[in-house]
């Protein structure tokens, strides 16, 4: 079965930008510097194919609504997505991350996988991006091309916060990041509601 290249991009691109001012990306950025980054990598996203298979199956649950149920409750989803990047201060985030990313001991291996995947898995059950990766499996009907964009997303987040978070957050601050997110989450509230008037 092909996989729709456009769906997959879509949905990695709403969810990368959600995703990326989230607390998850400075707990990644706390526990690559302890440990090393590809340990942290694999295990988040071990926890990260867990919570999108999951946020996958809710959302074909969902697609038995009808369209226009599905069509106004992802306009609400993105909307409400939009006013959390807009109106939560970016230092909660910041602070949510650092005290997660801080309860990661040393270590390696194993145990470093282990505690990421435990860590991420928790941090990111009914997150943000977890509700919008069931939104999208609902109003796309392409459970596959949803799975294999959100968890690249989220598999790339975590690579750039392991890896080069701090670098990154020095060119671009975490409030633009989270405007950006928050404006590109609208403009798919908007057009969700202008497709359900139209249609």
């Amino acid at each position: 079965m092909a996989v729709p290249i456009g769906v997959a991009l879509t949905v990695f691109a709403v969810i990368f930008v959600a995703e990326l001012p989230d607390k998850t990306m400075i707990a990644a950025l706390i526990m690559g510097g302890r440990s090393r980054p590809v340990l942290v990598w694999f295990g988040a996203t071990l926890a990260f194919s867990v919570q999108v298979a999951v946020a996958v199956a809710v959302g074909q649950v969902l697609h038995l609504l009808p369209h226009p149920w599905i069509e106004g409750v992802s306009a609400a989803l993105f909307a409400g997505g939009a006013a959390y990047l807009f109106f939560v201060p970016e230092h909660e985030e910041e602070a949510l991350g650092e005290r997660d990313g801080e309860s990661e001991p040393p270590g390696t291996g194993l145990k470093t996988i282990g505690t990421a995947f435990v860590i991420i898995f928790i941090a990111e059950f009914g997150d943000l991006t977890q509700i919008l990766t069931a939104n999208l499996a609902a109003r796309e009907h392409q459970p596959v091309a949803v799975f294999i964009g959100a968890l690249a997303a989220l598999s790339a987040v975590i690579a750039i916060g392991a890896y080069s978070g701090r670098a990154l957050l020095r060119v671009v601050s975490l409030a633009v990041i989270r405007k950006v997110g928050g404006v590109l989450l609208a403009g798919f509230a908007i057009y969700t509601v202008a497709s359900l008037i139209a249609g």
